[in-house]
């Protein structure tokens, strides 16, 4: 079905949390981008439970799992999560954004990369990461581009998905004081 059809032509969309009820509009969302695409390296798109786990650990910590509705439709969702798990990466975090393809073109993406990088900047975190497959051919580059990001690299040949070797091109956006400052924990640690 398409959602879009059911909703204005210019209607904007409204970025909020992601709730619980919200999950299974994601899972949708996601399973379409995973059997279709290459922004996920996933080849069976997880269950409602299974991300439902995945957003109470992004939240656990601290971190945002929004989504951008349009007339009470999940047109696209977004999350930050860790860069790696190591100690000294807990200032890094690396951005995720899913639109429904049926509102591609509408300028969700953007809407959400934005107030995912708002919501980060007013946290611990100095540094976001882009993981972008295949040269970013569904627009990714330009779209982090346009918000900042800089282009810091390509892993060759990393992933293999519908019978083909994938690149990731890593791009990376400061944030808040980035290098220029230590960096201060969410109890007032430095």
């Amino acid at each position: 079905m398409n959602t879009a059809s059911h909703t204005k032509p210019n209607a904007a969309p409204h970025v909020r949390d992601a709730t619980e009820a919200d999950l299974p509009a994601i899972q949708a969302i996601y399973a379409y981008h995973v059997l279709t695409g290459v922004a996920s390296f996933e080849e069976t798109p997880p269950s409602v439970d299974d991300l439902r786990a995945r957003r109470e650990s992004v939240l656990g910590h601290g971190l945002p799992y929004m989504v951008a509705e349009i007339d009470g439709v999940v047109a696209g969702y977004c999350y930050a999560t860790p860069y790696r798990p190591r100690a000294a990466y807990r200032h890094t975090i690396e951005d995720s954004i899913y639109v429904d393809d049926a509102f591609r073109g509408r300028g969700i993406g953007r809407v959400l990369l934005k107030a995912l990088i708002e919501r980060c900047e007013s946290g611990p975190w100095r540094q976001m990461i882009a993981v972008i497959a295949d040269g970013g051919s569904g627009g990714s580059m330009s779209l982090h581009g346009s918000l900042g990001f800089e282009l810091t690299g390509t892993l060759k040949a990393v992933g293999f998905k519908h019978g083909r070797w994938l690149d990731t091109t890593l791009m990376q956006r400061t944030l808040g004081k980035g290098a220029d400052a230590p960096p201060q924990d969410f109890g007032g640690k430095e």
